[in-house]
């Protein structure tokens, strides 16, 4: 099913798709108003899906709103959210690092005054992908930046950005959203009907962005639940291996798909700029299509860690769902749909065993982020599973 068109900004403005976060909320608004304290380095932190960016570009657009509270209507934030206004700068990547070339960049835009707004706002959506080489780029700026500018950087935690960088910041911390608040928002916002936005919901486990997939895209949740099928299925090496070859290998292709699309954009956008017709490129160009190449490949290598961790937490998920009904707690299980299969992988095993399933996963995951060959990882999990679930 898909979603209808999105609904306007209801009455908290900007800060309608900032949902379950009303602590956080409440500090960025004080902050925005006349009465608040302003810093002018912030830190906000959260897992993945908790909406960061979205809270990141509701900030923004409160401290640049005509009537200075994030009303939604007037055109600073019609702007803002979507990434069009002057004063603000988004900077997000799909690629391993955020090079020191683009926080130099970054920094000199910093100095800048104002154009149309009240303030120079700087938003980083991925500052845990920046170097302790980049981030002493930056130090200076987060230090002692103009008086107009702010920056609002964002990361999973605290720990990923450098000292000297999280003791300059005011650090906001968001929690993973309630999944009936997950789904109420796409109700709200996208249309979706109640009942596949409650299984969405559940299945994205918190995650925004991954639930609106779940409940748009065709054929995604059943993909999941069928992939939930399988681990639950595995009862031999040889089906672990062949399992785990193919999930490498479309999670490959995957990767490879988004990454040529996005390169042959860039490189498209780069000729038409350098006023280049044809497929020749002048040899003092050529250095720079080499690094718009370069480029994609570090992105597929990031895409591809990507895809198999969102794969490892659905894992993670099915085997928390195990735990679950083997304790008797009554907590809502996310993967419902397989309801069946879970009943009788929970018979078949003990919490002691689903306790090192999870253990597992959570291992493979920090094999992959420590640069172990996703093929090894995978396989060494699903074998596990295959032999002891």
């Amino acid at each position: 099913m898909s979603a209808g068109p999105s609904a306007p900004p209801g009455p908290g403005g900007v800060w309608d798709d900032v949902v379950g976060q009303d602590e956080a909320v409440a500090q960025f608004r004080r902050a925005a108003s006349p009465e608040g304290s302003l810093a002018q380095a912030w830190l906000i932190t959260g897992p993945p899906g908790s909406g960061r960016s979205t809270a990141a570009r509701a900030f923004a657009a409160t401290l640049q709103c005509e009537t200075g509270t994030g009303c939604g209507h007037c055109r600073a934030c019609r702007t803002v959210l979507p990434g069009t206004h002057p004063d603000v700068t988004l900077v997000a990547t799909d690629k391993l690092s955020i090079s020191k070339e683009e926080v130099r960049s970054l920094v000199m835009t910093a100095q800048r005054s104002p154009a149309t707004g009240r303030h120079r706002v700087i938003i980083i959506e991925d500052a845990d992908r920046m170097s302790a080489g980049t981030f002493n780029v930056l130090l200076k700026s987060i230090e002692e930046p103009p008086p107009a500018t702010v920056w609002m950087l964002c990361a999973p935690s605290a720990e990923d950005l450098a000292p000297t960088i999280r003791s300059r910041c005011r650090v906001v911390s968001l929690a993973v959203p309630p999944s009936a608040v997950v789904a109420a928002l796409l109700e709200r916002r996208d249309g979706v009907d109640p009942d596949l936005a409650q299984r969405a919901a559940r299945a994205a486990q918190g995650h925004i962005g991954l639930a609106l997939r779940y409940a748009t895209a065709d054929g995604a949740l059943a993909a999941r639940e069928e992939s939930a099928r399988t681990i639950l299925s595995l009862h031999s090496s040889g089906q672990a291996v062949l399992a785990a070859g193919a999930l490498v290998e479309q999670a490959t292709a995957e990767a490879k798909a988004h990454a040529d699309e996005v390169a042959a954009e860039e490189k498209a956008r780069f000729l038409r700029s350098a006023g280049i017709e044809g497929a020749t490129v002048p040899p003092a160009l050529r250095s720079q299509v080499k690094q718009l190449d370069d480029d994609a490949k570090r992105r597929q290598t990031r895409l591809v860690r990507d895809v198999l961790d969102r794969y490892l937490l659905d894992v993670h998920s099915v085997w928390r769902d195990v735990l679950t009904l083997q304790l008797g707690s009554g907590s809502e299980l996310v993967n419902p749909g397989v309801r069946e299969h879970l009943d009788s992988a929970a018979a078949a095993g003990s919490p002691e065993r689903s306790l090192g399933l999870l253990d597992a996963v959570q291992q493979a995951r920090t094999r992959i982020a420590g640069n172990v060959p996703p093929l090894l990882a995978i396989e060494a999990l699903l074998a596990r599973i295959a032999v002891e679930a």
